[in-house]
């Protein structure tokens, strides 16, 4: 049976997260913290394991018969990862691996539409019962692979939420000129988060942030590194 949490004490956790885990991240943009008030983490991790919705860990997206073998990322790099986005209300999103939908809602909370792509079926249907009910309506959610981009269109911001081994450039071309791709680079144990801007047409200006350490990506194979 699950832990009967009081409002009170919910609102308590959230707040504790955002000061002693998120601001302290330099998320310092305000806008990303009103947000993390506004869209309820809880309502998108997994029953079992809503008494770590708050805790500044990974948390498994695992249901009572089945073991996706993915997660939910640390709150701290979650609104680090959007903050960097510097998304703005005319924005269309393109979200690699959707999960839970919470970071889909944030990107969406944000933007102007969001397509979000999801290799795992049974997440991606988790992910839009999520949505629906924290009334999110500006989020489109694909099933398939989006390692290498996803169909033809150009946004104004991509977010890959697992790690890969190299930028893959079908992705940096499906920015917009002035578009921002913020992907995570590298290997165990050290990767680094980039921020990739398209500059021209033809040229992209890249940005280290932050080294963390995240699940690989589904569907891209290990190999060199390259910008």
């Amino acid at each position: 049976m699950n832990a009967v949490v009081n409002l009170p004490d919910i609102e308590q956790a959230r707040f504790n997260m955002v000061e002693q885990q998120i601001r302290p991240w330099d998320v310092l943009d305000q806008n990303v913290l009103d947000l993390l008030f506004r869209v309820k983490r809880e309502e998108f991790v997994p029953p079992a394991l809503r008494s770590l919705a708050f805790a500044d860990t990974d948390i498994p997206l695992k249901f009572d018969d089945f073991d996706t073998g993915e997660c939910m990322l640390a709150p701290k790099v979650e609104a680090r990862l959007q903050q960097e986005l510097s998304l703005k209300p005319t924005d269309s999103v393109l979200e690699i691996g959707t999960g839970s939908g919470y970071q889909t809602a944030l990107l969406a909370s944000q933007a102007r539409t969001v397509t979000s792509v999801e290799i795992l079926p049974r997440l991606s249907a988790f992910a839009k019962e999520n949505l629906k009910r924290a009334g999110i309506t500006n989020a489109e959610l694909q099933v398939g692979d989006g390692s290498k981009g996803w169909g033809s269109t150009e946004y104004d911001a991509i977010l890959v939420t697992g790690s890969v081994p190299e930028v893959p450039d079908s992705l940096k071309y499906q920015l917009r000129v002035g578009g921002r791709l913020v992907i995570i680079v590298g290997q165990a144990p050290v990767m680094t988060a980039w921020l990739i801007v398209r500059t021209t047409a033809a040229s992209f200006e890249t940005t280290s942030l932050f080294e963390t350490l995240v699940k690989p990506l589904r569907g891209v194979s290990v190999s060199k590194f390259k910008f």
